[in-house]
Parts: structure tokens; sequence; C-alpha cells
């Protein structure tokens, strides 16, 4: 690993934290693996990086589209290039599973051949005018300096939804990285730069809530894109909104999946084992929630608890690794909690509610996968987010009761139903409080041409992915072109009867 990328990377430069301040960054899996140590940024140095990406934003705007395509293009060529080798050190500093990394960067690769094709698409509209000799259009232009803070769980994928849309339409950037995650992004930027962004383009601050407090606080700032918890998003969005800034804010989600009876049931075993315990649980759209019907309950829950049971914890670097560990002691603290919650609300503990013990899981904060029973829908644990391998079944009796329990939480990202019945599909997709809904599926699996994102307190309305970002990431700019040669009132301004 080379030195720099423990550094910031500010108008081309690598370059310390102002104050020399720094944090260390250690392996999940084996804590005495030291990562490094990174830089703890402060209000000084995120001035630095905006002040860069202002004044590079002057010529990055005015580059024609496709050409700032190419550049996003090289860059997707070079993460095919790197996808093992990012993802190898990307396993090692946040714990999922070396083929969970994969697709990750392959997330990113995608995004960005995505994006690279839509700076050919940037519409507006041409429209009739309701005069003659005038011509209405409207056009998109970019707004300006772009604040980006992600989360740890989706280090590179989640980023590029951010940062590649906002690049493609004109924007400049300042990215800070979790600081969970920092040599990730990183390595990330380093890959970005190379390709030829142009210095001040992109601007990398690591560190915490310092950081990203004078980030969303900049009054250059002219956007922001935040995903993280509800409680930092809330305070985002009051900043944004006092200093009249564009924020978007992907939060928290206690995502239900339901379970008919009609359901194929080898199909939602392998679903649950993938949406409740892949990244070891800790997904925003990961499956907290199971709705199942009273008369596959049983039989259902004691097959998955088998399946659970007999996945392979460790180091997810390792080939035969199936789940990792939790990110940090804080998030295993958490799970800890909730657990203790859930069972002094009268749940049962079915299986795991604990570490696991044994040779590769002595030196990382791993636990084991935990299934609720006997759970009713205004349990804590069936309603507040845990962010762990922790799985709430509740039991319902109809199709109608299933979609009440489904919307009676606060959050509205990822849902999914498992039926045979088309009607009834149709009907949860309309009827289920969620941004995404799948049908046979469990609730993770976003596709990058897709718009993600969710509803009630998940989000604030605007959307990652697909073509409803560009929607954010730019202004709509109106524009007539009268050639009459006369003056020609609009009739708002026709005082004539």
């Amino acid at each position: 690993m080379s030195e720099v990328l423990n550094q910031n990377f500010i108008d081309g430069t690598w370059q310390d934290a102002a104050s020399g301040a720094s944090f260390k960054d250690i392996n999940p899996a084996l804590n005495s693996d030291v990562i490094g140590q990174f830089p703890e940024s402060g209000v000084e140095d995120v001035d630095d990086a905006v002040r860069a990406a202002r004044t590079a934003f002057k010529t990055w705007g005015s580059m024609p589209a496709p050409a700032r395509g190419d550049i996003l293009r090289r860059i997707g060529d070079l993460l095919t290039e790197r996808k093992s080798e990012l993802a190898f050190q990307m396993t090692r500093e946040m714990g999922k599973p070396f083929f969970e990394t994969k697709g990750d960067v392959q997330e990113a690769i995608d995004t960005a051949y995505y994006a690279a094709t839509e700076t050919r698409r940037l519409f507006g509209h041409t429209v009739p005018s309701e005069m003659p000799n005038k011509f209405n259009m409207s056009i998109r232009r970019p707004i300006g300096v772009c604040g980006v803070i992600s989360a740890w769980n989706f280090p590179v994928a989640v980023p590029t939804w951010k940062m590649f849309p906002a690049l493609a339409a004109g924007n400049t950037v300042v990215f800070k990285p979790s600081e969970d995650a920092p040599h990730s992004g990183a390595l990330l930027v380093k890959i970005m730069v190379e390709a030829g962004l142009p210095a001040g383009v992109l601007n990398l601050v690591q560190g915490g809530g310092n950081a990203g407090r004078a980030l969303v606080e900049h009054p250059d700032v002219n956007a922001v894109s935040f995903t993280g918890s509800t409680v930092t998003g809330s305070q985002v969005g009051e900043a944004c909104g006092r200093m009249h800034k564009r924020f978007s804010l992907e939060m928290g989600g206690k995502n239900p999946m339901i379970v008919l009876a009609d359901a194929d049931l080898d199909l939602v075993i392998d679903g649950l084992l993938w949406g409740a315990f892949g990244t070891t649980g800790q997904r925003c759209t990961a499956t907290s929630r199971l709705i199942v019907h009273e008369d596959v309950h049983d039989e259902l829950v004691n097959t998955l608890a088998e399946r659970a049971k007999a996945l392979k914890i460790g180091y997810g670097n390792l080939d035969d690794t199936e789940m990792g560990p939790v990110i940090n002691q804080k998030g295993l603290d958490k799970i800890e909690y909730y657990v203790g919650v859930g069972i002094e609300e009268g749940a049962t503990c079915l299986i795991g509610g604990k570490r696991p013990t044994g040779e590769g899981v002595e030196d990382g904060t791993f636990y084991e996968p935990t299934i609720f029973t006997d759970v009713t829908q205004n349990m804590r644990i069936a309603k507040e987010e845990i962010f762990g391998p922790v799985l709430s079944v509740i039991k319902i009796s109809s199709y109608k009761e299933a979609v009440e329990v489904a919307n009676n939480i606060e959050f509205g990202l990822s849902s999914a139903i498992y039926t045979q019945d088309i009607a009834t599909a149709f009907r949860a997709m309309h009827e289920i409080e969620a941004g995404i809904t799948y049908v046979n599926g469990p609730t993770i699996g976003a596709e990058a041409h897709m718009p993600f994102g969710g509803v009630k307190g998940t989000g604030n309305g605007h959307r990652e992915g697909g073509w409803e970002v560009f929607e954010f990431y730019t202004e709509t700019k109106t524009v007539y072109v009268d050639y009459s040669g006369k003056l020609q009132k609009a009739q708002i301004d026709n005082v004539e009867d």
C-alpha cells in the first residue's frame, strides 16, 4: 500500500490534515491488523477542498458532457482491471466476504459506464410557444460543488452512485468517506484521478463528524448527498434546509419480507439467507423482518434456522467464508443491546444471540446469525434498525394483515413479497409503503440503472441511481428565443381583454 493514500487529496495533491491529527483504521476480522493512520480533517482542510472544487468547476462544468463521459468510461476500465485487488483491500477494511466486495466493485463499474452513456443524454425539452416566431426549451446545467458523504458498508459502490452522476453532469466533488472505510475511499479516488480527472474536480477529505459537519455547513457547497444513520441524516437535512442548499438523504431501513402460504419455500430460504445475513445484516436494505403466514411458519423457520447455523463465519478474504464480522465494537455493542431488548420483550431467541467462538474468530468483532420468533409487530426489535445479522419473525394469518405489519414502521426503503398469485403481487407493489419492492426475491439487489431510495423516515424523496439521480445533480434552466423582431407579451403579461 502506498503511504500517500493515508492522506487527503486536495487540488491534485496528497496532503496531511492541517492539524496533523489522525485516526487508526483496523481490520474488523483481525483487530491486530492495522491498515493505517488517516487524516482527522477539520474546517481548514474542508475549506481548502471546497475552494479547489469551486475553482475547478469553472472549466469542468464548461467541458462538453461527452468528454466528461470519456473520463468516466476510463474509470470503469481501470476498476475492471483492478477489481480483485480493490475487493481484497475492501474486505480487509470493512469485513464482508471477498465475493461480496467484488460485487461492490462491479456495481461501481456498471455505474461508471452508465453515467458515461448518460453524458450524451442529459435531456432538456423543446415545446411549442404560445406565440408565433418564438422558440421555447429547457436545458440542464450543473449545480456547482457537491459534498458527498458515504457509509462504510458499500465503500466503493455507494460513493460512485453519487460521484459519477455528479461529475457526468458537470459538478465538482468533495468526498468524505466513512471513517470506517478510509482506505477504500482513497483507493477509489486514486483510480478516478489516474483516469484523467483534472486537479480540483475531485477532492478527498478523511475524518469523522467534524469533517462531515464542516462539509455540510460550508457556504460554497451547493448540494450534499448523504448515506448513513437516520439521526445524522436528520442533522444534515436541518443544516442544508437552513442554508437553502439541495440535499439527498439515504438513511435507515427495517425491511420486511412477506411470505404467503403459496410461496416457494426453497426460494424463500435462499432469499432469506442472503437478505438477512449477507453483509452480516449490515445493509440499509437488509431483510430484518420476516412476516410469514401461519400455515408455513414452522416449516420455514425450522429450515431457515438449520441453514443459518451452518453459515461459515470468518475473515472474508478466506475462500470458504460466507459471513464476515460486524464493522467494529460499537456496532457489536448495539447488536448485543438489541438482542437483550428482544429477550426482555418476550421474543424467543431461536438461534444465535451471541458471539461465535473458535479458530478464526477470536481476533475480530463477529456475531452469530440470530433469529427471533414470537415477535409482535410493536416490539422494538420489529421496529428499530439493528444493523446486524438479526432477523425478527412475525406470524400473520392473511395478506391484509401482512401489509399492515409491513407498513407499521417509520422507515420505507425496501420490501419483498413471495407469492405465486400474480394479482396479490401487483397489489403489494402498490400497497407496501417502500421505495423498492421485490417480488419473489429478497430485499437486497439494487441495479445500477434503476432509481434507489425510500419513503417516510428513510429519505427525503430524492433517488440515487438510474435516470432520476441526474435530476438531483442538475438545475433546469428555461430558455425563450424570440425571433419575431417585436415585443410579444406572454399571456401572463397580456393586459388586453
